[in-house]
């Protein structure tokens, strides 16, 4: 990055940010991506973990967005990353005998007829009514009197933040030159054109030049930063946060086989099967703090326990929640608009000559942003050829289909039970015989979360960038959100094993730990204050591990 000139720069490690390199990479261009944390340690690893169409847009009648993403979820499920996206099902349950059944039953019909139709369809099986019966016995924690009825409808899930990761991996394959922990700290201008930005590495302090043709900013809520560097009014995209939070349970504390999808009076309230667990959410409100590391508070989760509770049987209580998580969505704003009626919609800017703007949209359509911005950039370097991404499957995605269906015999030739194979190919597709390799040096499960290798810990250290213990335990896996521990119990092991790969020295380790016990203190704390205002101050309360310097030995 110090001595080339690159045809593209891209700010953000992202899923936007990620797929622009990709993008750009595949066009043939050269091209570097900084990102000052880890990859999707932003809103890209704290979503509801969901590719969908947008069920809810159909109500708002914007059709272009529901085809766009419907389109994108088919591609992903069939093409582009069948090893990490795959079908859920979700129930809509129904409380009045005759309109709800005709009012929603049409929007999920012409859901599906949209994707059947244009060819989305793919991998996705239709919807179907169920009586109160066939609802019953597809997700008994209903209570009698929420339920005449049901709809049940299939969408796509991928785990938010390993896709990231695998789409970065698969952006360096072809060249991309990627670094995390580089924070960009100024704009590079020549006149009234921007050149680059000058960064600093998190790790070591150093600052550098990056130089390139084209710049992308794809900072999400960031991206007024941008703005302020360039030290004019031309803001580019007015962009606002809104906070929603997820909670995570155990599969014990609801008795349901599909999802859960309702409405509430001031967003969607998703159940949704996860592995082992449940997530429940989401809230939507508007957020001016810390952005960073968004908090959720006391106040958040009693909001969702409300409203989730008033379907089920069984009330869940906070002692059964094992993680909490908040994010920020990026949204294209208006002066005075409500959080949840503003556009889920992308826009793509150049505020000033050489840098593009791109903010707003899902995470779904993060293949259509990140081919809209470099269209915008290659308008400034001629016979540049047009997006290829949509045939480009992500590393791990050739193979993993025959390797599913044969997956009893290669659990067998290789020794493991076919439980495992099934968690390495739904979490690496085809590259699994990587993590296998190195089960054979470091054999046996993680401390205090059997459900991973230790094997994938050393991975995600020697493959997948992970440079801090947060990265892998928050991550890389999702120990942090999937146990009651919430990644502590696990944190002395992995840090073990981290230190092996990156040359840590105990005082590093210790640092390392020491740091991520401390997220983990300050974020139950905040989880216990009344509002954002207390919630935040006492998520702050713990330092980021980035920023602070190895010491001479670890060097």
């Amino acid at each position: 990055m110090r001595a080339e000139k690159f045809d593209v720069l891209v700010i953000g490690g992202g899923v936007t940010g990620v797929g622009a390199a990709l993008d750009a990479a595949s066009r043939g261009l050269s091209v570097a991506l900084v990102e000052a944390r880890d990859f999707a340690s932003g809103t890209s690893s704290r979503s509801s973990k969901l590719i969908h169409g947008g069920l809810r847009y159909l109500e708002q009648l914007e059709f272009p967005l529901v085809y766009e993403a419907l389109r994108e979820r088919g591609l992903l499920l069939t093409r582009l990353a069948p090893h990490l996206v795959r079908p859920v099902p979700f129930l809509v349950p129904l409380t009045a005998r005759v309109w709800q059944r005709f009012y929603y039953g049409a929007g999920v019909a012409l859901y599906d007829s949209m994707a059947s139709v244009l060819g989305f369809g793919r991998g996705i099986p239709w919807h179907r009514h169920l009586s109160r019966t066939a609802a019953k016995r597809r997700f008994p924690s209903l209570r009698d009197d929420q339920l005449i009825g049901a709809i049940k409808y299939y969408d796509g899930q991928v785990d938010d933040a390993r896709f990231v990761a695998t789409i970065a991996r698969t952006a360096a394959s072809m060249g991309a030159a990627i670094a995390t922990s580089t924070r960009v700290v100024d704009v590079l201008r020549d006149a009234r054109e921007v050149v680059g930005v000058r960064v600093r590495d998190m790790e070591s302090g150093e600052e550098f030049d990056v130089r390139a043709r084209t710049v992308i900013a794809a900072t999400g809520v960031w991206s007024d930063d941008i703005a302020e560097m360039l030290g004019t009014k031309k803001r580019g995209l007015r962009v606002r946060a809104s906070k929603g939070i997820h909670l995570v349970v155990p599969r014990s504390a609801i008795s349901g086989d599909d999802g859960l999808i309702l409405r509430t009076e001031k967003s969607v309230l998703f159940v949704i099967p996860w592995g082992g667990h449940w997530i429940i959410g989401t809230t939507d409100t508007d957020w001016q703090l810390d952005r960073s590391h968004p908090a959720a508070s006391g106040r958040d989760i009693a909001y969702l326990l409300e409203h989730v509770n008033a379907v089920l049987d069984r009330p869940i209580a906070v002692s059964d929640i094992e993680g909490v998580y908040a994010g920020l969505r990026p949204l294209l704003s208006g002066e005075s608009e409500e959080t949840s009626k503003l556009s889920r919609e992308h826009a793509v800017v150049e505020p000033m000559l050489g840098l593009m703007v791109v903010a707003g949209g899902k995470y779904t359509t993060y293949r259509v942003m990140a081919a809209d911005v470099v269209d915008k950039a290659a308008s400034r370097l001629p016979g540049t050829p047009a997006s290829r991404t949509q045939d480009i499957p992500l590393i791990g995605a050739d193979g993993y289909e025959h390797a599913w269906q044969n997956r009893a015999d290669i659990a067998r030739r290789h020794g493991v039970s076919a439980g495992v194979l099934e968690h390495l190919l739904e979490r690496y597709g085809a590259l699994y015989t990587e993590i296998l390799d190195v089960a054979d040096e470091y054999p046996g499960p993680l401390d205090g979360a059997p459900e991973y290798l230790a094997a994938e810990v050393v991975y995600a250290a020697r493959a997948e960038g992970a440079l801090h213990l947060d990265d892998v335990l928050t991550r890389r896996t999702r120990i942090s959100i999937e146990t009651t521990h919430r990644g502590v119990e696990s944190a002395p092991h992995a840090a073990r094993l981290m230190a092996d790969v990156l040359g840590w020295s105990p005082e590093t380790r210790d640092n390392e730990i020491t740091h991520y016990v401390a997220r983990v203190q300050a974020e139950r704390e905040s989880q216990r204050m009344p509002d954002d205002q207390t919630a935040d101050a006492a998520r702050l309360g713990a330092p980021d591990v980035r920023g602070y310097a190895p010491d001479p030995a670890s060097a």
